[in-house]
């Protein structure tokens, strides 16, 4: 980036270059075909270490190095308060050691010189991701070297307001983060209103005053079920499950009845030609969205050449692969889906839409996961979901039911959605006082502050004088000695 190129800044504040600030040092890993090179009391970093770590300073990676792999390896014992940068897979992880650490090769860290305060350094590297990766090279992955990193530009602001700028970015985060745990709060409670909804679906609180308006338009389940049952006798394979007996003395509501989910679907054994010139559209699992009964998208069938089940609008998809049992989906369209996918054709005797609720509902999920089989790839069959016992209403509730139940999960959807934009608006906020803040626009400047001029001038002398005594990477057997005897305790 060249100067003219640069955003301005203060008058007060001057632009840097990092190695202007600070001494660049890499990292590295020790042989890994030699055990006594690792499990020692050195903290040893890398990128993954980095991947769900949201804190500032950090104390350790998951695995040690010991002081042989040290010596034996180009790694550097890096002092407390240096700030580590990820360089590649990925560029841009950023946090400040807390003790004496080292990195692998996937940093690039700089020890800051005195009167430039880490944590704004911190802050600045972490609204530059994108300034970084273009300091990047590379074709298989891109990477940061040293040159390039010492070349990254930053607006260098005075001692004290360095530290004013951090305490006044961390107050917003603050009041930020409180608001974004409340977001989060409301996306796990949408979660338990779901399944609350459908718990109270399948004891009948859903349309407990619908049936008493309607009390004299229903048929009782009983003989809705005595109809299925000889729909389903019409075909020679039919076996007839087990009486329920354990649930008798369970209280349903009027003109409910108990039934095996085997005994009210019908399962369709339609498969498709791949070899068909015809292009279908095809669902996968991955294209219906979890506990909602929502499709995301599709495909096509040329997509894929592997055999695949046939569906038609009406039928209820079912995925049948863990883990995806809560992935549920009724057909607005004629298509073709994946065969861990089972499809359960419509009929004029229950509602599918009906029977989608009760596949979301929890009891239901953890009833297949207590009966999966397969090792790599476990999945429930379709004997087994024959077994599971469910409340059957008359047609007419479980359509009022089901309407109730999308009525309640669109809500549900609507305050999601809101709830969505807001986070996004949120870390949008997050970038917007990071920007202002190295702009020099979020507190106030003080004329009796030192220039950042003067003290980068100061830090050219001190440099210049030391003749690079404190480079870490060409006085790195010094360092270790140093920084080991007050690690170790």
């Amino acid at each position: 980036m060249e100067k003219e190129d640069l955003p301005k800044i203060p008058s007060s504040w001057v632009w840097a270059r990092l190695g202007e600030i600070g001494t660049v040092a890499g990292g590295s890993t020790p042989s890994t075909s030699v055990p006594e090179y690792f499990d020692g009391v050195i903290p040893w970093i890398t990128p993954a270490d980095l991947s769900n770590f949201t804190g500032k300073f950090i104390h350790r990676g998951r695995r040690n190095i010991s002081e042989k792999g040290l010596n034996s390896s180009s790694a550097v014992l890096l002092p407390a308060g240096t700030v580590l940068f990820s360089s590649r897979a990925p560029i841009g992880y950023v946090t400040i050691a807390a003790n004496p650490v080292t990195t692998n090769q996937g940093f690039k860290n700089l020890t800051l010189h005195e009167g430039i305060f880490n944590e704004y350094v911190f802050h600045y590297l972490r609204a530059s991701k994108s300034l970084a990766e273009s300091y990047g090279s590379g074709t298989t992955f891109r990477e940061v070297s040293a040159s390039r990193f010492a070349q990254i530009p930053i607006p260098l602001a005075p001692f004290n307001e360095q530290v004013r700028i951090v305490g006044r970015v961390e107050e917003l985060f603050a009041r930020l983060d409180a608001g974004v745990k409340g977001l989060r709060n409301v996306k796990a409670q949408l979660k338990r209103y779901r399944q609350a909804v459908l718990k109270y679906a399948f004891e009948g609180k859903l349309t407990e005053e619908w049936r008493k308006t309607h009390k004299n338009q229903t048929e009782p389940a009983t003989k809705l079920l005595q109809q299925i049952k000889q729909e389903r006798k019409k075909d020679p394979k039919y076996k007839e499950l087990p009486p329920i007996d354990v649930f008798n003395s369970l209280e349903l509501p009027e003109n409910w009845t108990w039934t095996r989910l085997g005994e009210i679907i019908f399962l369709s054994n339609e498969r498709y030609n791949p070899t068909i010139s015809e292009d279908q559209r095809f669902v996968g699992l991955e294209h219906i969205e979890s506990n909602t009964s929502k499709l995301l998208g599709f495909g096509k069938s040329s997509e894929t050449r592997s055999t695949k089940n046939r569906f038609k609008q009406g039928d209820l998809l079912y995925g049948k692969l863990r883990p995806y049992l809560n992935k549920v989906w009724v057909a607005n369209f004629n298509g073709v889906c994946s065969t861990d996918i089972l499809v359960f054709q419509k009929n004029n005797f229950i509602s599918n839409e009906y029977l989608a609720a009760c596949l979301l509902n929890q009891s239901f999920v953890e009833y297949t996961n207590q009966h999966m089989s397969g090792v790599q790839h476990p999945r429930v069959s379709y004997q087994i979901l024959s077994q599971y016992i469910i409340p059957l209403p008359p047609l007419l509730e479980q359509l009022k039911i089901a309407e109730e139940v999308q009525r309640s999960f669109y809500i549900a959807d609507e305050v999601e959605r809101a709830t969505e934009q807001s986070l996004k608006k949120a870390e949008f906020l997050r970038q917007s006082i990071l920007k202002v803040a190295f702009e020099g626009k979020i507190v106030p400047q003080d004329p009796s502050d030192e220039p950042a001029e003067k003290l980068l001038e100061r830090i050219k002398e001190e440099r210049a004088k030391s003749k690079g005594e404190n480079d870490i990477n060409r006085r790195k057997n010094k360092p270790k000695q140093l920084e080991l005897s007050t690690y170790v305790k």
